[in-house]
């Protein structure tokens, strides 16, 4: 039986999937925007926290990066998942600053951690790793630095 949930996102097309927890909706990237709104405004969902958002790097071979957005209702409480997969060659995805606040400095960790970019991010930059930081340390084919700053980094 479907939930008002999931009436609202099929609506948008995308996969649901059943099988995780919290539910998880894969969407395109260019729907990110509409489908964040809709569930951040529509009184059926009523998305007021967003309170995670994870990078994946599925490796060379798969040439995908993923996005997921962790999404909370804290009168309804119920939790969800929006994930968006992207090109490992440019990874890019619309901001959700403008509809959550807390995406700021969490979409910021993707970045820096990934590399992936967020498109009309108020103020994309380093948040974990020093400015001058070659590569971004969580993607499969990251090449540690021997030195960094003429100081011998020890692994």
């Amino acid at each position: 039986m479907a939930t008002s949930i999931d009436q609202i996102l099929i609506g948008f097309g995308g996969e649901i999937q059943l099988n995780a927890y919290p539910k998880t909706f894969t969407i395109a990237g260019s729907k990110l925007i509409e489908v964040a709104s809709d569930l951040h405004k529509n009184p059926a969902a009523y998305f007021d926290m967003l309170s995670c958002v994870t990078g994946v790097d599925n490796g060379v071979e798969a040439g995908t990066m993923e996005v997921i957005y962790h999404l909370y209702s804290i009168p309804l409480n119920q939790s969800l998942a929006l994930k968006v997969i992207l090109s490992r060659e440019n990874p890019e995805v619309e901001s959700l600053v403008s509809i959550w606040k807390s995406a700021n400095w969490l979409e910021r960790e993707v970045y820096d951690m990934f590399g992936i970019n967020f498109k009309n991010h108020p103020d994309l930059r380093r948040i974990l790793m020093p400015a001058d930081w070659k590569g971004y340390p969580l993607r499969k084919d990251y090449q540690h630095e021997e030195y960094y700053r003429g100081v011998k980094i020890e692994y």
